[in-house]
């Protein structure tokens, strides 16, 4: 799947939130003023993620149906993997690294990583 634009996430992640098919106006009614859209311009972004394979449109009745193809977590899987492959050459310890020298991770998120491993080990 090619990846996703900063407003075709947006509407997956309302997509992901729903189980159930939606309209283009339940679309546009609950991104709300996150983007301030006309429903054409969702219609266009949403025939682009057709074309991607992002979602699928049914046309089987009056009102067209949006659901999404790829699952939340298929979509984290493959960019997570692309960004660890591309910026830190597929190590996460060069992740946690890189985070921790800039300050963006507490002593908090040190020791919920840590008993994270930790679980997982204990998995395994």
């Amino acid at each position: 799947m090619k990846k996703l634009s900063e407003a075709e996430f947006e509407i997956m992640q309302v997509l992901w939130g729903h189980d159930a098919p939606m309209t283009s106006n339940q679309l546009l009614e609950e991104m709300g003023s996150s983007r301030n859209w006309k429903l054409a311009s969702l219609m266009t972004v949403l025939a682009r993620m057709a074309e991607k394979g992002a979602v699928y449109c049914d046309r089987t009745t009056r009102t067209n149906y949006y659901s999404a193809l790829i699952s939340e977590e298929e979509y984290k899987l493959t960019e997570g993997t692309s960004f660890l492959e591309k910026l830190f050459h597929r190590s996460a310890k060069e992740l946690v690294a890189a985070l921790y020298q800039g300050r963006r991770m507490s002593a908090e998120d040190i020791q919920e990583l840590r008993e994270y491993l930790n679980t997982l080990e204990r998995e395994e």
